[in-house]
């Protein structure tokens, strides 16, 4: 009765779902991170130009997690059981980036924050869609963002841009899906960086 009763304190006192995994605990989920298209530092041929910061992508709640997302269809939303992101979504994206934009020499500062007190450039982005769609016995992967260059000596928005990547995975096992949702980010980040060295006056063509 004793321990009976002392169990049941401890679901009392806990809040909703968290008395479940005190009592229950967790399952273990396999962690996963997201690669750039390059770590291979590049060469602009301009000198360095101004200081880019990645300000923290915006998500909407089921996104702004690190569950990884899986839609059985285009009202429903579910998560990989066994595995997860190293970050939740945004920040996983706004590594992704820093890394990105980090490899070329046209920038003298690619970071989360500014060195001083403001950047030149601010990177600002919303996640729309991070996530496979199930179709069929496999999965397409799916990620689209936002995105807009502000310059910030006076909060001009030099450029906008809607970015797609997608990817096909031949199941919905979890060692099919990553592979997919890796392919898709380095051609997203890729997408991304292309329009951000151009909305700064740099041609990507040009950078080896």
């Amino acid at each position: 009765m004793r321990i009976t009763a002392a169990l049941l304190v401890l679901t009392l006192t806990l809040p909703g779902c968290a008395a479940l995994r005190a009592l229950e605990g967790e399952p273990d989920r396999d962690v996963f991170e997201l690669r750039p298209p390059s770590d291979v530092p590049r060469s602009c041929g301009r000198g360095r130009l101004a200081e880019l910061v990645i300000e923290p992508p915006k998500a909407r709640g089921t996104l702004d997690t690190d569950r990884i997302m899986v839609r059985p269809n285009e009202l429903q939303t579910q998560y990989l059981p066994d595995a997860r992101w190293g970050d939740t979504v945004p920040v996983t994206l706004q590594t992704l980036l820093v890394r990105g934009f980090g490899v070329y020499d046209a920038f003298t500062h690619v970071g989360r924050a500014p060195l001083g007190t403001a950047g030149d450039y601010a990177l600002i982005s919303e996640v729309n869609d991070f996530n496979a769609e199930v179709a069929g016995q496999g999965a397409i992967i799916k990620l689209t963002v936002d995105a807009q260059m502000v310059r910030e000596m006076d909060a001009r928005v030099v450029s906008r841009g809607h970015f797609t990547a997608t990817a096909q995975a031949p199941t919905t096992k979890t060692a099919d899906l990553i592979p997919a949702f890796d392919a898709a980010g380095q051609q997203l980040v890729a997408q991304m960086t292309d329009w951000g060295l151009r909305a700064v006056g740099v041609n990507p063509a040009r950078c080896r």
